[in-house]
């Protein structure tokens, strides 16, 4: 009998990552997918991205909507309380044999919530990583705990899983999704990235995103008004920049984004540009500006440097193409002029990803295989005590 597997996204990002896993799950024979969207994906203001999911070919089984047109941490406190009543609706009626879920945002936790209340195993990805400037790094452990399989992106991040109590047979370290997508992307031409877009980039441009850190009080305009300072001092780069995430004080980044694209020939912003698109800008690019994960996990296999402002990804492992700077304008500067130095490129031509090896996809669904098939889950968990 096939094996009912739902696979739950909220954002661009989130379903670029958990694509192949999709695509691979929707050809086996052994499972039957669901694919459940909610969050971003839904909403007009973050692009719809729920269709560039329809264009790929997946079937949407389940949209649930959950964001309010506010940002606030009431806001979106309420966000997660109608992801858990859509989801616990949805799980008592679909009944999965299991839930998969990648990361560490807030309606995923609520989704996690509703699986564990009614009793369905969760398959978590990208477990045991650390984000000291955001609730992630709580809402992360906290899906690990309610997790039964784990799927990490590096083996120190799987040794923390352990350490959190979780059974080392159960914890699996099979390097990034991201990784896996850079090696098998189908990429554009630059020429048709920039029709794709309606403007050029030409030969010196620049990716960035900018999220907000949600463990400070209010830093979101403060430090994106640093960051575009120093854009300024660097006006002979383009920029092509994606808006903010629907985190608490998002919408106050983007606002920021759209006036100054507003003023600023080399500046592009851009709702989403989905994976394929976003892939073949960092293909081209001169480097990665901002504090999104990506900067750490994908754009190190394209051997380019990495701007990471801030502490939204402080506790991360960040390998040898990524500068770290403090969100100020100097700092950002003098970051930008390293990261066009002779000296640090030829370093990143050199730097090794230290996020796998890129067969993600294949390691997951093999071992997800060996215990749903097999009937090895027991959702009565023992705590994994390791000795001091």
């Amino acid at each position: 009998m096939r094996k009912h597997i739902c696979v739950v996204t909220a954002t661009r990002a989130e379903y670029g990552l958990l694509s192949p896993i999709i695509k691979k799950l929707e050809k086996d024979q052994d499972f039957r997918l669901s694919v459940a969207v909610t969050g971003m994906h839904l909403s007009p203001e973050f692009g719809l991205t729920y269709q560039e999911i329809e264009r790929d070919g997946i079937h949407i089984e389940k949209k649930i909507e959950i964001l309010l047109s506010a940002d606030t941490p009431a806001a979106i406190s309420k966000s997660m309380g109608l992801a858990m009543i859509g989801f616990a609706d949805y799980f008592a009626e679909a009944k999965p044999d299991a839930v998969m879920l990648l990361g560490d945002r807030y309606e995923t936790l609520a989704v996690a919530c509703a699986a564990m209340n009614e009793q369905i195993p969760i398959i978590h990805l990208h477990g045991g990583e650390t984000t000291e400037g955001l609730i992630d790094e709580a809402v992360r452990h906290s899906i690990t705990k309610m997790s039964y399989l784990h799927f990490t992106s590096t083996e120190s991040y799987r040794r923390r899983v352990i350490q959190m109590g979780e059974e080392p047979d159960r914890v699996f370290n099979v390097g990034a999704a991201g990784v896996e997508n850079v090696h098998n992307a189908e990429f554009l031409s630059l020429s048709d990235l920039e029709k794709s877009i309606g403007c050029r980039l030409g030969s010196r441009y620049a990716v960035g995103t900018f999220h907000p850190v949600t463990l400070e009080n209010a830093t979101a305009e403060s430090q994106m008004m640093e960051l575009l300072k120093a854009l300024d001092r660097n006006s002979d780069i383009t920029y092509l920049f994606t808006k903010a995430n629907a985190d608490a004080d998002g919408r106050v980044i983007n606002e920021l984004l759209e006036d100054y694209a507003k003023k600023h020939d080399n500046f592009v912003l851009v709702d989403s540009l989905g994976m394929r698109r976003y892939l073949t800008a960092l293909k081209y690019a001169l480097f990665v500006i901002g504090n999104s994960s990506s900067g750490l996990i994908e754009a190190p296999s394209f051997h380019i440097p990495t701007i990471n402002i801030g502490d939204r990804q402080k506790g991360r492992i960040a390998g040898d193409t990524v500068i770290q700077c403090a969100p100020e304008t100097d700092a950002v500067d003098k970051a930008v002029k390293k990261a066009l130095s002779e000296e640090f490129r030829k370093k990143t031509a050199d730097a090794a990803n230290p996020y796998g090896d890129g067969n993600t996809s294949d390691k997951i669904i093999e071992i997800v295989r060996s215990f749903i098939l097999n009937n090895k889950v027991n959702i009565k968990k023992k705590f994994y005590d390791i000795e001091f």
